[in-house]
This record gives structure tokens, C-alpha cells and sequence, in this order.
């Protein structure tokens, strides 16, 4: 860990310098892995996905850390914590990072599989060491400052519905279709709440709930560590709120985080897990309501992305000369 003095002599990030390799990193890797949309092989197109990220990040101007990446759990490659990047030639800065977030979805041609990032200055981002997955409360603007991960569900559903000016049964929860998740969901239909149940992607999840576009109120249940980061730059950037905390999904995990001297009953603001300037983006992989999938037009290659940085958002259209990459051209 670094200690404050070496915080101290490391020149303060404007991050927002950082949105073209942000922009590059999502969009390269959207197109890797648009490649194996369809194709059945989830690992295959995850690698994709890291590879092309990971060349992108080589080349980006400065000195960028790994804090918190995506792989480990899933046995997956990955983009590694720790991992260092850029060629130092500018400003540090810290990275959370999901190369391929819905990598089922891509796998099956199905909607929501897009390509993830969040870029923040240096020493912010929370780091879960060994932790895989955290419980995770995320609400728009409204509903700021009203949540309590200690708090029933139902008492969740009311203290939000009552912020949002809503009834109980006009709300829309996201919650992820998986097994921990059958009692939660129960308790939410039972309340009268409508539960959205995407098999995965509960980065897609929270983007519906914080959009003023999004069709959700809020997001509940438990997803992986590097999601919840990248979550969080997002909920800081569009001033929602959000609630996390250690859930380990097994006694090797839960002894993981005890032995790194851990506390999982914590409960982390979205203001610990994101502790500074940040900036979030994503690019469709394989289409959705939030964001389209990658197309040919006219011997152009058009990728849509989202960018969320200091209360504003921005919808890209990323335009280059040339074709879609083939599967023969990304794989490894």
C-alpha cells in the first residue's frame, strides 16, 4: 500500500485528459470481441476483449495501475490487479476495468454485453484484494443518502419508492438471475416491485437505474468486486448513490479476506469505493437498450460508447475507415 508521502510527491491527475485512452481501450476491445458474438466460447472472446484492451492501455500516455481487474474468479485472462501499464509519459492514474461485462450475452448473441472501464486519479479506487463479489445498493440522484445495506428489503423498496415520490408497486428492481438471489427476488415480487432478472451485467443494471433515459429504480443483490467499482465512478459521476460490502461466496474466499486483514462486515460509501476524480466508459458489444453493437456502414466501422465523467454523460460514436475484425484476426 502506498504510504501518504508517496501520494503527496506524485503530480495531481486531471482525468479527464484521460478520455481518449478510455474511449480507445472500450472501443478496441468491443470490436475484438464483437467477433465472437454467437460463436459459444465465452473464454475466447473475454481474451479478445483483454488483449485488444490491454494493447490500447500499453501505449497510454502515463503510468496507469491495475488496482482492481477482471479474471481471477471467472479463471478468465485478464487484465491483473496489480498490472502496470502506459509508457509513462504523463499523468498516474488508477484503473478498474471488466474488458468483456456480459460475456454470456456475447456468447449468445444476446443484448447488454458491452466493454468496461473506469480510469481515476491515483490511490482512489478501493481495492477488495482477495474479495470476488460485493453487496451492492445502487439509486439514482433522488434517492441519495436514504439507503442502508443493514435494512430489509422491503424497508429498502419503501424508503426509496417514498424518496422517488413513487408507490412500492410502481418500482423496477434490478436484480441478477442467480441462485443467491431467489429469496431476494421472492421478497421484492411479494413487496409488490417489479424485479428486471438479467442472467448477468449488473454494470448494464445500474446504468438503467442512474440514466434519466434507464428503465429501473434501483439495483440490489450481490455481483463481483470490479463491477462495483466501476459502478461506483459512474454513480459519483451522474451523483447517484451506491452502498458495497465484502460478500465472499465461499469459505476460500472469506478466509482470503480475513487473512488480508479485511473487515466484510464493513459497509463502503460510493465515496470510499471511488475516492477522487473518475471518469466510466462503456462500449456495446452486442447491442441493447443502452448501447448499440459495433456496425459496418459504408466501408466505416461505427462503435457507440458511453462516457460518464464529473456529472455529465456523453454518447460517442466512434467512426473508423476499414471492416469489423474477423475471428481469425483476434484469436490467440
Amino acid at each position: 500500500m502506498q504510504t501518504g508521502t508517496e501520494l503527496a510527491r506524485r503530480t495531481r491527475t486531471d482525468i479527464n485528459t484521460l478520455e481518449a485512452v478510455a474511449l480507445a481501450a472500450t472501443r478496441s476491445a468491443a470490436l475484438a470481441s464483437h467477433a465472437w458474438v454467437g460463436r459459444n466460447d465465452k473464454k475466447a472472446a473475454d481474451a479478445a476483449a483483454t488483449e485488444a484492451m490491454r494493447r490500447v492501455l500499453a501505449d497510454a500516455p502515463g503510468r496507469g495501475a491495475v488496482v482492481i481487474g477482471e479474471g481471477e474468479k471467472d479463471a478468465a485472462p485478464m487484465l491483473y490487479n496489480g498490472e502496470a501499464v502506459g509508457n509513462g509519459l504523463g499523468p498516474d492514474f488508477d484503473i478498474a476495468v471488466d474488458p468483456l461485462e456480459g460475456t454470456s450475452f456475447c456468447a449468445k448473441n444476446l443484448p447488454g454485453a458491452m466493454a468496461t472501464i473506469a480510469l481515476a486519479e491515483p490511490g482512489t479506487l478501493w481495492s477488495p484484494g482477495p474479495g470476488f463479489y460485493m453487496d451492492k445498493i445502487v439509486v439514482p440522484p433522488a434517492a441519495k443518502g436514504v439507503i442502508d445495506l443493514t435494512d430489509s428489503p422491503e424497508r429498502t423498496l419503501e424508503k426509496v419508492a417514498g424518496a422517488l415520490g413513487k408507490r412500492v408497486g410502481e418500482l423496477r428492481v434490478v436484480i441478477m438471475d442467480k441462485p443467491r438471489h431467489r429469496d431476494l427476488i421472492a421478497r421484492v415480487l411479494r413487496a409488490g416491485a417489479a424485479a428486471h432478472t438479467p442472467a448477468e451485467g449488473d454494470v448494464g443494471g445500474s446504468l438503467e437505474v442512474l440514466l434519466p433515459t434507464g428503465d429501473a429504480d434501483l439495483l440490489l443483490g450481490t455481483g463481483g468486486t470490479p463491477e462495483g467499482v466501476m459502478t461506483a465512478a459512474a454513480v459519483r459521476g451522474l451523483g447517484g448513490d451506491m452502498l458495497g460490502r465484502l460478500a465472499p461466496q465461499c469459505e476460500e474466499e472469506a478466509a482470503a479476506i480475513r487473512a488480508a486483514g479485511m473487515d466484510q462486515d464493513r459497509i463502503h460509501t460510493c465515496d470510499e469505493l471511488v475516492g477522487g476524480d473518475a471518469l466510466f466508459v462503456a462500449t456495446g458489444v452486442s447491442g441493447g437498450s443502452l448501447l448499440s453493437r459495433p456496425r459496418e456502414s459504408d466501408g466505416t466501422v461505427l462503435a457507440d460508447s458511453l462516457l460518464i465523467s464529473s456529472g455529465e454523460v456523453r454518447r460517442v460514436t466512434h467512426t473508423t475507415f476499414g471492416s469489423m475484425p474477423r475471428v481469425s484476426e483476434v484469436a490467440s
